[in-house]
Order: structure tokens, then sequence, then C-alpha cells
């Protein structure tokens, strides 16, 4: 789905984390991955002290960069990201940690930082050790091959895909005080991908000056209306990360009562959305991006709740796959989502078109309904009762390429 840049951006900018000021990336090949023209290691680096915040997965199967970045990112202080994929060093005990503790130093010594500012991450493969060998000789290349250049941020983008097709970026930039600041993005995640957070990685940059906690409570504030929003196949994993860094090289301070903070936030949440909705539409085979809004819900759990039940339901979207009106798959799914519902204030409509009034079937041309479900973008709109509370998440299609692509990969 494709997003308008709104009248607080002062422009949208094709680039990654490198275009805040004083940023810099990079993205090798250690052989992790077998394709040799995949990239498996990736730094991003800020060449000036910065704040840190981050979010992580809520399951409770965890993976070892996890638990340390948990620890890491108390401190409030963040300088870099060392990240892997094709290993997600998940579900390996002490020597798991012990290897991503291993990360961070490794990172240390070779940019002359504090391990403790230091942020580690991984993606991959479940259950497998991290061959440390080639992670040293990843994180010294990767060391000396930074840059800010389109050609780096391109590079990190690739370093963190596994079953992406494609690589996720996005830059703003916002004026204030008479000043420019930027906010740069990436994101990775195609597969597993279910609510709170998602299987993903994302890590953020941005140049404005912002305390750890203003800044960590705006980056909730994204991720609740974006990465907390999709869903491909409804499964969650054990590495999910979101990241962001502030150095105020801008020279923008932004305060919890200042008037740069509402632009921040709007230019952060449309970075954030524009990565999650980049994901939903990568998701492993899928054709098409749907987008699920429950309304007239007594309470907002209740539309999230429901939302996120169709979103979830494999016959809902083996459906769409295949452009089939089938409505009574949708308001069947709305009825098991655990929540007091009156069938008789129940309204669907599907892309716009009217499908099922107050409990009854409506008349509707099917051949008009197909012929637009076969766009990319389809729209589910679910009318649940009379209150006031609403709540949109974002999926895509479950197809025969999904199925193949997940029995393929192994561990």
């Amino acid at each position: 789905m494709k997003d308008n840049a709104p009248e607080y951006l002062e422009e949208l900018i094709s680039g990654s984390v490198v275009t805040p000021k004083e940023f810099q990336a990079s993205g090798v090949y250690c052989g992790i991955k077998i394709a040799k023209d995949r990239l498996d290691m990736g730094i991003i680096l800020s060449k000036i002290p910065a704040a840190g915040a981050a979010l992580f997965t809520t399951n409770k199967i965890c993976a070892a960069p996890v638990l340390l970045g948990r620890k890491i990112i108390k401190r409030g202080k963040l300088r870099a990201i060392v990240v892997n994929s094709g290993n997600a060093n998940a579900c390996t005990g002490e020597r798991g940690y012990k290897n991503a503790e291993d990360m961070a130093l490794l990172m240390s010594k070779h940019l002359a930082i504090p391990p403790e500012e230091v942020l580690v991450s991984s993606t991959g493969i479940i259950g497998k050790h991290l061959p440390m060998e080639k992670i040293s000789a990843g994180i010294e290349q990767a060391s000396v091959s930074l840059g800010n250049t389109a050609a780096h941020g391109n590079a990190i983008t690739q370093a963190i895909m596994t079953t992406d097709t494609r690589p996720k970026n996005i830059a703003v930039k916002i004026k204030a005080q008479g000043k420019e600041m930027h906010i740069g993005g990436i994101s990775k995640g195609a597969g597993m991908i279910a609510p709170n957070l998602a299987t993903m990685l994302c890590f953020l940059t941005t140049d404005a000056s912002i305390s750890p906690e203003l800044l960590h409570s705006c980056l909730k504030k994204a991720a609740d209306q974006s990465f907390n929003r999709i869903t491909i196949d409804g499964h969650m994993s054990t590495n999910d990360t979101i990241a962001i860094m502030a150095n105020g090289a801008s020279g923008i301070e932004i305060t919890p009562t200042g008037a740069e903070l509402s632009l921040f936030q709007n230019g952060l949440d449309y970075v954030t959305r524009h990565l999650a909705k980049a994901i939903v539409m990568d998701g492993e085979g899928a054709t098409k991006f749907i987008r699920i809004s429950v309304t007239g819900a007594k309470s907002l759990p209740d539309a999230t709740k429901v939302a996120r039940t169709i979103a979830d339901s494999p016959l809902v979207k083996t459906a769409m796959h295949g452009s089939d009106p089938n409505w009574g798959r949708i308001v069947s799914a709305a009825g098991y989502a655990g929540i007091e519902l009156d069938e008789a204030n129940t309204t669907l409509h599907i892309n716009d078109i009217l499908v099922y009034e107050k409990g009854m079937p409506a008349l509707f041309d099917y051949g008009t309904l197909r012929t637009s479900m076969r766009e990319q973008n389809i729209f589910i709109r679910l009318q649940i009762g009379t209150e006031n509370y609403e709540d949109t998440v974002w999926t895509c299609d479950l197809s025969k390429e999904y199925v193949s692509i997940n029995a393929d990969y192994h561990t």
C-alpha cells in the first residue's frame, strides 16, 4: 500500500539509517549464509555519543541477543548496533549468551566504544550456535567498511534480510527551530510475523537530541501504531527487536513540552508505518495487501481482538488469495474472537462494497466485487456495533508459495 507524505514532513527522502547526520553503516558477507551474494553481517554506528531505546519480542522463549539487549538498553546509551543474519542465536543456552556478549566486545575493540553501548541482534535459523570465527572476521571486515553513502545504507539493509525478497528502508527530513532533523530506518521480515511485536528487526536513527526516556516513549507509541498492527501468519518469533539511536547532531532538541515533539513523533510514526507495511507487502508468498478495519466496538481491545482474529484466519487469507468474496469466513472469524458481539449490529464491506448488513446477506454484484479483489490492495471494513472504538490491522493473503517456502526452510 502506497503512502503519501503528510504535510508535516518537509521531505520524503530515498535514504536509510545513514541519512541522519553522523551515522555510518556497513554490510558484508562473512560466510554464515551459503550464498556468497547474500550479505550476512552489518553494523550501524553513531560517530558521536547517542541516546538509545529499544523494544523486544514478548515471546517467553527469546534469543540470546534479546536477553543481552534488554540489559544493555537500560542505560539509555547506544553507540552501535551489530547484527548478523542466517543464524538467530536462539535456544542456544549459556554458550549462546556468551557468544552475543563476545559480539559486543568485538565491536567495542574494533570501534573503540564501550561494549555496554553496543546492541547485538541476530536473525535466521533457531537452535544453532553462531560460527564465531566467521562472526569475528565479519565484524572486523564490517568495521573497516563503514560509510554514509547510499551504497552503505543499501548494504546494511541487505545484510539483515533472510527470506525477504526486497530491501526495506526510508528516511524523512523535518524542519524545526530553523534547522533540519532526519529520521532514517531499515527493517526486515517476511514470515513468522505476528503482534506483539512481529518476527522482524527494525533499526532507526535520528540526528535529533532527545532523552532516552522520551525516546522510549516515542518509540513505543510508533510501534503500537505500526509493527504491533501487522500479522502474516500469527507466529511470534524469538528475536524481534526495534531499536533507535538519537545523537543530536542536527542541533534540534526534543523536549516533553516543546512544539518539536509532535513533529518528531509524527515523523517517527510515518517511518515505522512505512516499514511495517513494507514487511506485510513482502510477506512470504504474498500477493495481496489486506487492511482490516473494525469499527463500532465497545473498547479498543475488542476492536483489536476482532481485527487480529480475522487477519490470522487461514480461511480468510486463502479466500483473499483466490479473490473470493467469501464474507462468511470473515464474520464467523469475528464471532469467535472472544468478545461480546451482536449479529444484528454487524455490517461488512469488502472494498467499500456492502456484502453483509445487520446480520443478513446484502445484495451486491459478485462479478464487480471479485474483479476488485484481484487488485493488490483489499480493504475489509467490519462494523460490530454502535460504539466509538475502532482499530486497524494489516496482513496479507496465504498462498501456495507460503507453504512451499516454509516447507523447504529447514533447520
